[in-house]
This record gives C-alpha cells, sequence and structure tokens, in this order.
C-alpha cells in the first residue's frame, strides 16, 4: 500500500459531534430519536458506578442527555474544595466518548431545572438517594406527561470515595 492510499486518522473523534453548548442543545436534541431520557451530575472521575448507571439509563429510551455541572456549579455542591478534578470539557468528551450516552451538554445553576424546563425530556433519571417525589424536576417533567425515577446505586462505588483512596 502506498502513502497516498493509506487511510487518514479524522480530524477529530466522531463522539466529539455529541456535545452541545447549552444554547444548541434544543436543536441537537430534536434531531434525536425519541423517547429522551434525561441525567444529570458532575461525573467527575468515572467509574464502574457512573457507567452502570448510564447504560441503564440508556436503556429506558433512545437517547440519553447527559448535563453536567459546570465546573462553578460543581464547586458549589460541597465536594471538597478541589473538585471538580477534571475540568467541564474534559468531562464532556469522557461522557460523550461512551456508547450509552447521545448528547452531552452543561448547565451552570444549581440543579438542571431551567434546563429540563427549556428541553422537556420524556424520563427523567437520577441516582438512587434521591427522592424523585421531593425534587422540583420531578413535578416538572410529570407536569407535562414525563416520568420521573429513581436508578439504584451499584454498592461501592463512588467518586468521593475513590478521591478519599488516592489521598489516602
Amino acid at each position: 500500500m502506498t502513502d497516498a492510499a493509506a487511510p487518514k486518522p479524522p480530524s477529530a473523534p466522531f463522539f466529539l459531534q455529541k456535545i452541545a453548548a447549552r444554547a444548541d442543545a434544543p436543536g441537537r436534541l430534536a434531531r434525536l430519536p425519541r423517547p429522551w431520557v434525561f441525567t444529570n451530575g458532575v461525573f467527575d472521575i468515572l467509574h464502574r458506578g457512573h457507567v452502570t448507571y448510564l447504560a441503564q439509563a440508556r436503556a429506558l429510551g433512545a437517547s440519553l442527555i447527559v448535563a453536567l455541572n459546570s465546573d462553578a456549579s460543581a464547586r458549589r455542591l460541597g465536594k471538597g474544595p478541589d473538585r471538580p478534578l477534571n475540568a467541564e470539557q474534559d468531562r464532556a468528551i469522557m461522557m460523550a466518548a461512551l456508547e450509552s450516552v447521545s448528547l452531552v451538554t452543561w448547565f451552570d445553576e444549581d440543579t438542571p431545572l431551567e434546563l429540563i424546563t427549556e428541553l422537556k425530556p420524556d424520563i427523567l433519571v437520577k441516582g438512587g438517594d434521591y427522592d424523585m417525589a421531593k425534587l422540583a424536576e420531578t413535578k416538572v417533567v410529570e407536569a407535562y406527561g414525563g416520568r420521573a425515577l429513581a436508578i439504584p446505586f451499584v454498592d461501592g462505588y463512588s467518586t468521593t470515595a475513590l478521591v478519599r483512596r488516592i489521598k489516602g
């Protein structure tokens, strides 16, 4: 094979196309198959619990939207002064590389309520530690006919515990 016939690597990995700026998210979402499943979080250090949760969320619909807390939003969660460890762009790239994830975007507020109100996903999914009945997001989703549910955690996996173990 000559150099001229050798395949050229793509200029950027295809999965980067899954990342959408917040302003572009509604238009990008409209092109994805329904039902749309929405989840959110920091997803700072990707671990088995995260990927299991995301695969289970995706299995509930045709497309999975992951809304990441921006760096500023993540810092306000009180997980520690050094968190997030990975910047929002890096976290978005990790999320987008997962087969289960269809679209990645961000929110800068303390909760994704405004984004959920704008995107109107069919299904809202949170981790098992949330009481879905107490979330304002649940009320919004159910008001337009969507569903909200919690997926149980995979025991023994948490970013906070992992960070503690690394530091220890």
